[in-house]
């Protein structure tokens, strides 16, 4: 849903990523224990952030076509890659259109006894129907998104057995409401360099019909989005061509889109929260587009209940949270109500947990 100035470009004493370890390919090669070295420290550099940049226009864009937008080698990029994917720090996934796919998504809110929140959280990550499990409040709530087809409901049965949950909160996901991805992640390139990378895509119908190699692919891709065609062949038991050629029509047609998933904390912005508004539904739509603007939200949507918007915010303190809260929010146009959560901890994000 998680799944959002320019974060090469801030500088260091401002605590940020990319001014804290300026080091670009002109300076002297790199040894493998000084990157590592550098990788542990949670410090990116100017190509890092390129490279995750370059992910997230294209997820399964060559290393080397990535390495001449960079200006730097093949096999630069490859190794910065599988230092980043080693050390856990970043991860291309697969996502599908739930809309294109015939999906609904619900977002559940689940109020839980003190201790509860880690064990819940980590059963609700490992089922295949959900999606950013997160844990709020320094553990008084868990939240996620369970997608399921678009003619079922949340299966929320279980959830209202477990000992440890208080209450449960259901409400469907109406519109995402951002287009574009978050600005934390994608502000190291050119719009050239993006241009460069960036593959062709169309419009097409609301629904897509799956076919018996989507209902295998997708969830293949989902673990890993970067995985070759061969391996992808293996793993559906599916002809290499026709992968390949069903890959290609899926991202064509934008039921599947690829997104790399990195912690926010990594990027200079540790503090992450959920804000639960309402706003007066005269001037929803327009306030939704503001919000979209803003370079704190990483997601929002459009859901129903008491509160009809959802915004996910990543700052990089307290005090931003708070001056953004007070700020260009406070002015929002319609604003009636907004209460905020802070997030302790993201058991899931898009991909599965393995």
């Amino acid at each position: 849903m998680v799944d959002a100035a320019d974060v090469c470009c801030h500088d260091a004493d401002r605590g940020s990523v990319a001014g804290a370890c300026r080091r670009t390919e002109a300076a002297a090669p790199e040894s493998d224990t000084s990157y590592a070295l550098l990788v542990d420290s949670v410090r990116l550099d100017t190509v890092d952030l390129g490279l995750l940049h370059a992910l997230q226009v294209d997820g399964r864009a060559a290393f080397s076509r990535i390495a001449e937008v960079l200006d730097v080698s093949d096999r630069t990029v490859a190794r910065r890659f599988a230092r980043l994917r080693a050390h856990g720090l970043a991860r291309v996934t697969g996502v599908a259109d739930s809309r294109r796919i015939g999906h609904a998504e619900w977002l559940v809110r689940i109020r839980v006894r003190p201790g509860g929140a880690a064990a819940l959280a980590q059963a609700l990550a490992r089922r295949a129907d959900t999606s950013w499990v997160t844990v709020l409040a320094g553990g008084t709530e868990v939240t996620c998104f369970f997608r399921v087809d678009a003619a079922s409901a949340a299966p929320l049965d279980a959830l209202a057995r477990h000992p440890q949950v208080d209450s449960v909160d259901v409400q469907l996901l109406m519109r995402h409401l951002t287009e574009r991805r978050w600005h934390g992640r994608t502000s190291a390139l050119t719009t050239e360099q993006v241009s460069a990378l960036a593959p062709a895509t169309t419009d097409r119908p609301d629904t897509v019909a799956m076919t018996e190699l989507d209902r295998r692919l997708l969830p293949a891709l989902a673990v890993d989005g970067r995985a070759d065609y061969a391996r992808l062949a293996r793993a559906v038991d599916w002809s290499e061509s026709a992968v390949r050629r069903r890959v290609d029509e899926l991202r064509h047609h934008r039921v599947l889109r690829f997104d790399v998933e990195i912690d926010a904390g990594v990027l200079g912005f540790p503090v992450q929260a959920i804000l639960w508004m309402t706003i007066a539904p005269g001037q929803l739509v327009a306030a939704a587009r503001t919000l979209a603007t803003h370079q704190e939200a990483a997601f929002v949507g459009g859901i129903t209940g008491p509160h009809n918007v959802i915004v996910i915010v990543v700052c990089r303190d307290a005090s931003a949270l708070f001056d953004y809260v007070a700020g260009p929010i406070g002015a929002l146009a319609g604003l009636q109500r907004v209460e905020s959560v802070p997030i302790t901890a993201i058991a899931k994000r898009a991909a599965p947990v393995v």
